[in-house]
């Protein structure tokens, strides 16, 4: 049984994480769809999220089982998303949004950690910027290119870490600060059913953006790749499934995935999407 924070945390999540991965919003990203409204609502999603968790990290960056994981410039995003949400909806964009139902929820919660109980404002953060630094790259790349968004990177800078020179690095600094709290086994355990709710929260999130979906009288933006099911579990004809195998399977898997995908026109973004998923993003981050 792991005894390190950061190794309870993917483990105590890995479940959770899987089922939210499995969401259909996530599966219909995996299959290289993306409707646009809904990714723009999803940003507005992101804007509250990290603006409460940022508010609460400010209150607590002085708080002993915070203050070692206070990284505002490397990893604070709020202001980022103000920006993508400018670009999206224009000047004005702040009387455009609002916070929707399982966002607020989302907010809510962490508002009562940041005030109640600041050790496990640890979770949220975990949970969400772990997450965005696993495959912020790559997603920005596959978006900008399905969305049709300029190469110059508006819209997308959410996905942008500037300060960040090496994710692996950085993640590697950020997980031994957290290993090094000094916390006793029943917080830790209290931190991975925090991590395990901000899972929960994301997917009620997700539901919640489906719903709008069918509301939404809209052509979806498909980036041209079959989708799993169709094709029978063919992995020459369906990444996903290819991505799911490799996952499991090793590298043959894995190199057939890369020649299968390569040879379609838009192999190139749709690879980058599969590495995503496999690289085991956070659940936003197939959004």
């Amino acid at each position: 049984i792991p005894e390190d924070l950061s190794e309870m945390l993917a483990a105590g999540t890995k479940e959770v994480h899987e089922k939210a991965e499995s969401t259909q919003f996530v599966k219909d990203f995996l299959r290289g769809r993306i409707r646009k409204e809904l990714f723009k609502l999803g940003a507005v999603a992101l804007y509250y999220t990290y603006t409460a968790m940022e508010e609460e990290i400010e209150r607590n960056k002085d708080h002993p089982h915070f203050a070692p994981l206070y990284f505002p410039a490397e990893l604070h995003r709020h202001e980022a998303l103000a920006r993508d949400l400018e670009y999206f909806y224009g000047p004005d964009w702040q009387s455009q949004v609002s916070c929707s139902q399982a966002t607020q929820q989302y907010v809510d919660r962490i508002h009562q950690v940041g005030q109640d109980d600041p050790v496990l404002l640890v979770a949220h953060a975990y949970t969400r910027y772990m997450g965005d630094l696993s495959g912020g790259q790559v997603l920005k790349k596959v978006a900008q290119r399905a969305l049709k968004l300029p190469p110059t990177g508006e819209g997308l800078e959410f996905y942008q870490f500037d300060a960040i020179h090496s994710a692996k690095a950085f993640k590697q600094l950020y997980r031994s600060r957290m290993n090094e709290l000094d916390l006793d086994m029943e917080t830790k355990k209290r931190l991975v059913d925090e991590a395990v709710k901000a899972f929960q929260f994301n997917m009620e999130v997700f539901e919640e953006l489906e719903e709008i979906g069918k509301t939404i009288q809209e052509d979806v933006l498909d980036a041209g790749m079959p989708v799993h099911g169709a094709m029978g579990g063919d992995i020459s004809k369906c990444p996903y499934y290819a991505a799911k195998m490799a996952a499991s399977g090793g590298t043959a898997y894995a190199c057939q995935l890369a020649m299968a995908i390569l040879r379609h026109p838009t192999g190139q973004v749709l690879f980058a999407t599969w590495f995503a998923a496999l690289a085991g993003l956070a659940a936003w981050y197939l959004m």
